[in-house]
């Protein structure tokens, strides 16, 4: 099969992969909170960004690698944490990092995964990142980290723009809860969607394990909040300071949308800078990541991260040249995963190598180097 031929865009993907897990999957994924203008707003923005094509340079040896913290990497792009991404696809953690180690590239695992990290320990690589919702409880939150450090992952993400569960009403009505319950609606849906079905029956509803070892008390909670909730704060800055005493390794904060935030974590010794409205899914009223871009990237001499409705290689470009060192994607790699299972995420990445080359090609560049010299 010439999966370039069948998929060659991530929107093919992302019809696929509808038609493939149920609906209040799929609304999990792919739902943002309010009315879901910050989700448009991504897109928007990014689409708003353009640049002046170059001509005659014949033709063009192109460049696609980067580095992040004094390492190589085949792109310069990583798999964005998402949680429960084991029901979106049965085993969906261990099928990307498995896919983000043999491609070189970051993978981002988060605290309320459906696997451990001890479970991901055989298959994650060299370039594994841990992303930490924050534990109220010292002890639980060093029990954390140990668990982190002993599987092998490198660089610590603290999320820091999650402070409250937000509403996200698609994901409500849909009537997914967490953990979920297969009510006879849900039911329904799951009937309609064999390959998934056959591939939960096969490893079990999703839970939260990682948290589920530390919460033992689910009552009172919203729909939209998880085990996690029982046990988190809401971080300061006191807590990033913590953080960064007590973890030997690279120190991320993501979650910034202000330059004054990015240039006092400089001060406070993380390692990168990741801005991030959380894809839309947290507050409304949010700019979209590729706007604040800039003055983050000119108030701190530290690696930018982004993330938050890149689609594309052009997308990627476009982040590059705002002053972003790396972009990391969430729902992408799930759309493409659950699109055509272990061979999706390759196949992403290769959508997105071909993107690249290609409009690097377009505009006389052999490297990343040189974008902002022609945005419009």
């Amino acid at each position: 099969m010439d999966l370039h031929a069948q998929y060659p865009a991530l929107s093919d993907l992302r019809r696929r992969a509808q038609k493939r897990i149920p609906k209040f999957v799929w609304e999990y994924l792919d739902s943002a909170t309010g009315e879901e203008r910050t989700k448009a707003r991504n897109r928007a923005a990014l689409d708003a960004v353009l640049f002046k094509p170059s001509i005659l340079h014949g033709e063009l040896d192109v460049d696609l690698s980067a580095s992040l913290f004094g390492q190589r990497f085949a792109l310069p792009v990583g798999v964005a944490p998402v949680g429960m991404s084991g029901l979106i696809w049965p085993h969906a953690e261990q099928k990307l990092a498995a896919a983000a180690a043999n491609a070189n590239i970051p993978y981002c695992l988060s605290t309320v995964a459906t696997q451990t990290p001890e479970d991901l320990a055989p298959h994650i690589g060299e370039h594994a990142w841990f992303q930490l919702y924050p534990p109220r409880d010292e002890d639980i939150r060093k029990d954390v980290l140990k668990c982190a450090k002993s599987a092998g992952f490198s660089t610590l993400v603290l999320t820091a723009d999650v402070p409250v569960a937000s509403r996200r009403e698609r994901q409500v009505r849909s009537g997914l809860t967490t953990p979920p319950k297969l009510t006879p609606r849900l039911l329904a849906q799951v009937a309609m969607r064999p390959h998934w079905a056959a591939g939960i029956a096969r490893v079990g509803m999703p839970r939260m394990r990682l948290i589920d070892q530390y919460a033992s008390n689910m009552t009172g909670m919203s729909s939209t909040a998880h085990a996690g909730y029982l046990l988190r704060t809401s971080p300061d800055w006191d807590y990033v300071s913590w953080l960064r005493d007590n973890w030997q390794g690279n120190f991320v904060v993501k979650g910034v949308m202000r330059s004054a935030d990015a240039a006092r974590l400089q001060k406070q010794g993380v390692d990168a800078i990741w801005v991030s409205n959380h894809a839309g899914r947290q507050f409304d009223a949010a700019p979209a990541t590729i706007d604040v871009l800039p003055e983050i990237r000119a108030a701190c001499d530290l690696p930018v991260i982004v993330d938050s409705g890149f689609e594309t290689g052009l997308d990627i470009l476009r982040a590059r040249a705002m002053g972003a060192d790396f972009v990391f994607l969430g729902r992408g790699f799930h759309y493409a995963l659950a699109a055509l299972g272990a061979k999706g995420p390759a196949h992403l990445l290769e959508i997105l190598a071909k993107d690249l080359e290609a409009n690097l090609g377009q505009l006389g560049l052999r490297h990343y180097d040189g974008l902002a010299d022609i945005l419009l």
